[in-house]
């Protein structure tokens, strides 16, 4: 989210509308560039070998990166960047970068108009051969029970007291089923399967003895003039960083109130390769509200995008906002899970 942030900090997005088309666009590119980075940079800080952070957060790569945004249409290939000259370094996986790609996985569906690339969810195929429409529903269905019980494993808590203490946490990684660590009886976490196997697809997250993998986890504070701001989280895997990056250019982009901003409906990539099962990736592949005009549609239709629609596009948004001025404290409960609010 920080880098998505750095990058949009070279963009007026105000002056674009809340949910245009090319706000939206800017919005997909956008995380599209931060998840590919995401993807083979990201790793446990305490083991070698050592992120290129201080390039990953350089303001001069973040502008270097919005360059490369095609205002015209989706980019379905996007690579991660090279941030190391911007710590004065050289990059030691020029080779790796060359070779990666986003490992687009789609499924052929037979229409009568002819052949048309889908993009499904990631629920393993047993081949790239041509489907039926009723196995294509099917997989739609499975991917939507597997989502319900998804969004339950994980919980965001936001809390602040009247002494200035502010806390926000997102406790996960325990939802069933398990894998059980041979004959032991002991769960591994299901954050387990963030890792990868293979250097080339990440060489700072492979899985290693006493390392902790690369999570989607986003509790977030956010600080104004040395102050706390806002702390927001959500649940939902790899839409958790959207979701508050949405959420966030809401309020301080356009002036919405905090219950406002929890309930606006925005928009879900899943080009990034995913987090969990077989790490697929869905590109162009764009989750939006059922309330999205008619117009909006057709314009990022037209950009290269597939468009599939729920009827609440984020996972349950808890936040609070403080209103240093006045001393005040607002919270704000999107009611898209079992998630409220309590004051005393």
């Amino acid at each position: 989210m920080l880098q998505a942030l750095n990058i949009l900090e070279n963009a007026d997005v105000e002056s674009m509308g809340y949910n245009s088309p090319k706000y939206l666009h800017l919005i997909y590119q956008t995380m599209s560039l931060a998840f590919a980075d995401r993807d083979f940079y990201y790793g446990d800080p305490y083991f070698p070998p050592e992120e290129p952070v201080r390039g990953l957060l350089s303001k001069e790569y973040a502008k270097a990166r919005y360059a490369q945004i095609d205002w015209s249409k989706n980019n379905p290939a996007i690579k991660p960047g090279d941030p190391y000259p911007f710590q004065a370094e050289k990059n030691p996986y020029v080779a790796q970068l060359a070779s990666w790609n986003i490992g687009a996985f789609v499924l052929r569906d037979s229409t009568k108009s002819g052949q048309q690339d889908r993009a499904l969810p990631a629920v393993p195929a047993p081949s790239r051969d041509s489907v039926s429409h009723d196995l294509t529903q099917a997989r739609l269905s499975a991917d939507s029970a597997f989502m319900e019980s998804f969004h339950a494993g994980t919980t965001s808590i936001e809390s602040a007291d009247e002494e200035g203490w502010v806390v926000s946490v997102t406790p996960s990684g325990g939802w069933v089923p398990a894998v059980i660590a041979g004959h032991t009886g002991i769960g591994l976490s299901q954050r387990a399967q963030s890792f990868v196997t293979d250097a080339s697809d990440g060489p700072f997250n492979v899985i290693e003895p006493g390392k902790r993998p690369r999570v989607t986890l986003t509790p977030t504070l956010a600080l104004k003039d040395g102050k706390p701001y806002l702390a927001f989280a959500v649940q939902g895997g790899d839409s958790q960083d959207q979701n508050l990056l949405q959420f966030f250019l809401n309020i301080v982009e356009f002036g919405m109130t905090v219950q406002q901003s929890v309930e606006a409906p925005n928009i879900n990539s899943y080009q990034m390769r995913s987090s969990f099962g077989a790490h697929e990736a869905r590109p162009g592949l764009v989750e939006a509200a059922t309330s999205l005009p008619d117009s909006v549609r057709t314009a990022l239709q037209s950009m290269g995008y597939t468009l599939q629609y729920v009827q609440r596009s984020s996972g349950p948004i808890n936040a609070i906002l403080f209103d240093s001025k006045h001393g005040t404290m607002w919270g704000g409960s999107s009611n898209h899970g079992e998630d409220y609010g309590i004051g005393w």
